[in-house]
């Protein structure tokens, strides 16, 4: 448990992975041959270990795949169950490929949501910093004029002033206890569950972020579920693999009592009309077709391309949509500097001319 975070391989890692696996089975280079080859390429100690023994296992006489779920917080339950299929109907390597590609989409949609959301918060960064270097930097150097000039100071003035002494005086103390306060809000995020389960649902509620959020997640449900459903998974098993393999909490307590209902006999779109502030209702009338029709697999991945490109046309409009509102406080940011600097210089001018 301690090292399940550093361990975890990420999506363009089990691209990597699954692709020279799928190049070398291709190529004739017996599975045990093509891990040890692939073993040999792993830098990393920690994930080193762990392929050796997969090695190990794969040539005692085990399957990839149970030697893999041994693993599952480095490998991931998708990939696993996949591989698995692969093994048992004999299609291991097109799998393997399906199963790169299929990963590459995932890591290509997750590219475009943190590229969105990159520029409202480095805009937010250089402004807040910006501003903190005015006033420990630049302000400290023109406050002895109004010191010796015994003007009034305007309250915007007066506020700098105390801002300054204090970052001056307590300047470790104030950037060190923000350095601990997100440090511990991460561990607190990984460690505490109900804490990271509210955020996960008060995300879904902030204006513009919490549509890409729902996208985004509702676009990786579909396509896991969907993908696991057309390899032969099924439903109940393929609904908690992919509960697990969700980020967000909300929807993988969802999706959890989904598998529960499912068991039970009600259908899958019925529980998605119940909640209709998670799952849209394009999604639960599609899902309700694909359960009639028998097509629910391939309605699923098409619900993927379809919240994907809603992802896709969100991330694009978030920076004209919250442009305005981050011009607004670097504005007022820098402005207060501004006008708390300029008003008394014009104060001691005026005082001067009379």
């Amino acid at each position: 448990m301690k090292n399940k975070f550093l361990n975890r391989l990420s999506i363009k890692d089990q691209v990597h992975f699954a692709k020279r696996l799928a190049f070398l089975v291709r190529a004739g280079v017996p599975i045990v041959e093509s891990l040890k080859i692939i073993r040999k390429q792993t830098k990393s100690k920690i994930k080193g270990r762990i392929m050796q023994k997969v090695v190990d296992d794969v040539s005692s006489g085990q399957f990839l795949a149970s030697s893999l779920a041994k693993f599952k917080h480095t490998f991931g339950d998708f990939a696993i169950n996949i591989i698995r299929v692969g093994e048992s109907s004999g299609i291991l390597e097109q799998n393997l490929v399906y199963l790169s590609d299929e990963l590459k989409k995932k890591q290509a949609l997750r590219q475009k949501v943190v590229a969105a959301f990159i520029y409202p918060i480095f805009i937010t960064i250089a402004t807040v910093g910006l501003t903190v270097l005015l006033t420990i930097f630049i302000f400290p150097k023109i406050r002895p004029i109004f010191d010796s000039m015994h003007v009034v100071l305007p309250l915007s003035t007066k506020i700098l002033i105390f801002v300054s002494d204090f970052l001056l005086a307590y300047w470790a103390y104030f950037f060190g206890s923000i350095f601990l306060c997100i440090a511990l809000f991460f561990v607190a995020y990984q460690k505490f569950e109900p804490l990271r389960f509210f955020l996960d649902r008060q995300s879904l509620r902030v204006p513009l972020v919490g549509k890409i959020i729902q996208n985004y997640g509702m676009a990786n449900i579909s396509r896991t579920l969907g993908l696991l459903l057309k390899s032969g998974i099924r439903v109940i098993e393929a609904i908690d693999i992919t509960a697990e393999t969700t980020g967000n909490l909300v929807y993988k307590k969802e999706l959890h009592h989904i598998a529960k209902e499912v068991f039970k006999g009600e259908k899958i779109s019925k529980y998605f009309e119940k909640r209709p502030d998670l799952f849209p209702d394009i999604f639960s009338q599609m899902v309700a077709i694909g359960e009639r029709t028998g097509n629910l697999p391939e309605t699923l991945i098409y619900l993927s391309e379809l919240h994907e490109s809603d992802v896709e046309d969100l991330t694009k409009n978030l920076s004209s949509s919250i442009e305005p509102v981050l011009m607004l406080f670097m504005g007022f940011m820098v402005g207060f500097v501004a006008v708390s600097v300029i008003t008394p210089i014009y104060e001691i001018t005026q005082n001067l001319k009379r």
